[in-house]
């Protein structure tokens, strides 16, 4: 898109959202360390989560909280509020009879499904905390190593198993001695476990609403497990007072009224990660809204079921990465019928993990004004596993990617200077105690003042100015030296790379580690090659080789290259790939971030193949 339809478009007024006031301090230290804080106070938040199916059931009872296509014909099986609290409470007895409760957690080996929800918000009623185990570590490894770390890090008093068959060798894997089975679609085979149906008939008695009223704010609500990139996966506890206030203070930045449609989302991320299981889920509930279980991915071959999904399902509010809006974007551009219900309630937009181009910005926004007559605002946020997880975010109408917003309510951000950028660190009711079973992990994830250290960067959009947001600067442990010494900030170099090469790369490893320049691994955004070479159905090991696809990366970074100043922003070398990152491979971070140091290292052959000498035929030379 042209710059005079990017001017055009900018004078295009947002659609109408009150947000809360960019109201915040900044504490300047002596030494250069500087605290930014929000000076609106946090407003009451809820006991538990639990209490909101509670008062959905009883205000809107025949309102749809879930819906997952099921069976053969692929329709949709909606769950009620009504229905979903009395099923909830007939899981919350059963599980008190298994004997899971504080201390005796609920494991969960599932993709996102209805009975996934169902049974969280059960163990979180009996105080059984629910931890939600990625499915990779059962179905996709050959010695089980993390999951039966996992295990023995909790000891579970239940299992719950989406599919007993699938999960078959998993299950063979483990000590499953006193531990009580659940399945859902077949009976594993050689364990004694109790039927979906079964348990979902169990009569609730009056131990069920005393187990509800026995919850606090220090429940342990989940066990979160980070990606274990860097060893065995941690156990974060989520306790029920840090997801309540996290849900307050995500409804605090964007005001609700009684007059609002209700939300209706539809979404993939998963649950066993904190960006889907928490920062969407718990939301959505607290609003009263409509969760459609979206089993797509935005990856080549899946993206084909979330189109369909959209063609049915007209979201308030839709969240994806780049990858997925690139998609998106394309098939909205060639589908009116497919962009009338995508557009027809939508209110915002989210991003997250990879920046989101401009190219595909203004290509969303051209779609906005199109079906809607206003833009629609992007947001983002950011936060951990740990923060429940949504510690800053964008809650104000802007047109820059790439910020990770301001404090929320009750949060405090620690910024250390570290060279041109700020170590952030976080401290508030958000911020977990610690980690399951490894007090020397938790000791270490915080400092003398009580903040958690998170390990991510930042700078500021206008140091005169802290309301104008932060920019996400990387993590702190990815910078490198060259051979020669020079210090590499990869962080806002990605972000320019990926930015010169628009549209045509996706997202980039930086590579360049005690080498003598800087190279990339970088993924194809496949929607828009394909667009730009004319061959929609081309596959990715073709369009790679494409020569306009090759010129265009050659030609952008080579105007990066001429005005970049220095080694440490020039790229010699790029290398584009077929595989996509991989959440269960723990190339995703849990903010969904590209791990860069885990994906280097998953990839060292091509680490290798990019730095030979004489450079191979798929090698872009950049000149």
């Amino acid at each position: 898109m042209g710059s005079t339809d990017a001017a055009a478009l900018g004078k295009v007024p947002f659609k109408k959202i009150d947000w809360l006031e960019r109201d915040v301090t900044l504490e300047r230290r002596p030494d250069g360390v500087m605290v930014l804080r929000s000076n609106v106070p946090l407003q009451p938040y809820a006991k538990h989560i639990p209490s909101f199916l509670a008062k959905w059931a009883a205000e809107t009872p025949d309102n749809v909280w879930l819906a997952q296509r099921k069976g053969a014909e692929r329709q949709w099986r909606k769950v009620s509020y009504s229905e979903a609290k009395r099923t909830v409470d007939a899981i919350t007895q059963a599980l008190l009879d298994m004997g899971a409760g504080p201390g005796r957690p609920v494991a969960i080996l599932s993709g996102n499904s209805l009975e996934h929800a169902l049974m969280t918000l059960a163990a979180q009623q009996a105080s059984a905390p629910a931890a939600p185990v990625s499915p990779a570590y059962s179905l996709l490894s050959q010695d089980h190593a993390k999951l039966k770390y996992i295990f023995d890090l909790i000891k579970p008093a239940v299992i719950l198993v989406q599919d007993g068959v699938q999960f078959g060798r998993a299950l063979q894997a483990l000590d499953l001695t006193g531990v009580k089975l659940v399945h859902v679609d077949r009976a594993p085979e050689g364990f004694e476990s109790t039927a979906w149906s079964d348990l979902v008939a169990t009569p609730a008695t009056p131990a069920v609403p005393a187990a509800i009223d026995a919850i606090t704010a220090k429940t342990v609500a989940k066990l979160l497990f980070t990606s274990g990139s860097t060893g065995m996966p941690k156990a974060v506890i989520n306790t029920q007072e840090m997801m309540c206030a996290n849900t307050a203070m995500t409804q605090q930045c964007r005001k609700r009224f009684p007059t609002d449609p209700k939300p209706v989302i539809l979404d993939w991320m998963p649950w066993n990660h904190t960006m889907g299981g928490n920062a969407l889920f718990n939301p959505l509930l607290a609003d009263g809204g409509t969760l459609y279980i979206d089993d797509g991915r935005p990856i080549p071959g899946q993206f084909d079921e979330s189109i369909r999904n959209l063609r049915e399902i007209s979201p308030t509010y839709y969240a994806n990465a780049p990858s997925g809006y690139a998609m998106l974007a394309t098939a909205l551009e060639n589908d009116d019928a497919l962009a009338q219900s995508f557009f027809r309630q939508l209110s915002l937009l989210a991003y997250g993990g990879a920046t989101l181009s401009d190219d595909l910005y203004l290509r969303m926004q051209a779609l906005a004004v199109r079906y809607t007559g206003n833009r629609i605002v992007f947001t983002t946020g950011w936060g951990s596993t740990e923060t429940a997880p949504t510690a800053t975010s964008t809650y104000w109408e802007t047109e820059r990617v790439g910020l990770i917003g301001l404090p929320h309510p009750g949060v405090e951000l620690k910024l250390v200077p570290v060279g041109p950028k700020f170590e952030c660190r976080l401290r508030g009711v958000i911020v977990t105690p610690g980690y399951h079973g490894r007090p020397d992990l938790t000791e270490a994830a915080f400092d003398e003042e009580g903040f958690y250290k998170i390990g991510d960067a930042a700078t500021f959009m206008n140091p005169d100015d802290p309301r104008e947001g932060l920019i996400f600067a990387g993590r702190v442990v990815e910078d490198f030296k060259l051979m020669t010494g020079t210090f590499v900030h990869v962080g806002p170099l990605r972000v320019a790379a990926i930015a010169a090469a628009t549209p045509v790369m996706q997202d980039a490893l930086v590579a360049g580690q005690d080498r003598e320049y800087i190279a990339l691994l970088a993924w194809p955004n496949i929607p828009a090659c394909r667009q730009l070479v004319g061959k929609p159905d081309a596959p990715v090991e073709d369009l790679i080789r494409e020569p306009a696809v090759i010129e265009c990366i050659r030609k952008g970074l080579k105007a990066h290259n001429d005005a970049s100043t220095g080694s440490s922003m020039r790229i010699a070398r790029v290398l584009l790939m077929t595989e996509p990152p991989s959440i269960d491979g723990h190339e995703l971070t849990d903010k969904g971030y590209i791990n860069q140091r885990a994906s280097l290292d998953r990839r060292k052959a091509l680490v290798e193949q990019l730095y030979a000498e004489p450079p191979g035929a798929d090698v872009i030379v950049i000149k």
